[in-house]
C-alpha cells in the first residue's frame, strides 16, 4: 500500500522533471534559432519566408540548403568534388549548415519526446497512488 503510493510520487516527481527539463530545451533551442535571424529561403517547399524557430522551419531551410548546393556544384556532393575545386567549400559550408540546422530538429525531438515520457510518467504515478489508496480503503473495511 504504502510502497506503491511512494513509488507512485517519485514517479510523478520525476515525470514533472522531464516534462519541465524537455519544456525548457524546447525553448531554449528555439530562442537560439531565433536569435540566428534566418528566414527559410523564398523557393522552399515548405513554409518559404518563415523564419527559422521550430523544427519545421530548420528542416525546411536545411533541405532548401542542400539543393541550393548541390545547384551550385552542379550535383556534385563534397566528397564527389576535387580537392582543389572551389567549390569545394561552397558544398563543405552547405553540409555544415544543413547538418546545424538537423541537429536542432533533432534536439526539438527529444525534447518533445522527454516532456511525453514525462507526462506518461506523471500518469503512472497517479494511477500507482490510486491504487494504493484504493487497497488502503479495501483494507481498512475489512
Amino acid at each position: 500500500m504504502r510502497t506503491s503510493r511512494t513509488m507512485g510520487t517519485l514517479l510523478a516527481i520525476l515525470g514533472l522533471i522531464f516534462v519541465i527539463a524537455g519544456g525548457t530545451t524546447y525553448v531554449m533551442v528555439s530562442q537560439e534559432l531565433s536569435r540566428a535571424n534566418i528566414t527559410v529561403a523564398d523557393d522552399a517547399d515548405f513554409l518559404a519566408g518563415d523564419k527559422v524557430d521550430g523544427p519545421f522551419s530548420a528542416y525546411s531551410q536545411a533541405q532548401i540548403i542542400d539543393k541550393h548546393a548541390l545547384a551550385s556544384t552542379e550535383g556534385k556532393t563534397y566528397a564527389e568534388l576535387d580537392r582543389e575545386d572551389p567549390l569545394r567549400n561552397v558544398a563543405m559550408n552547405a553540409s555544415f549548415l544543413r547538418a546545424s540546422l538537423f541537429t536542432s530538429v533533432v534536439a526539438f525531438g527529444v525534447a518533445a519526446m522527454a516532456m511525453g515520457t514525462g507526462l506518461a510518467f506523471i500518469l503512472a504515478g497517479l494511477g500507482l497512488r490510486a491504487v494504493g489508496a484504493d487497497r488502503r480503503e479495501a483494507v481498512a473495511r475489512s
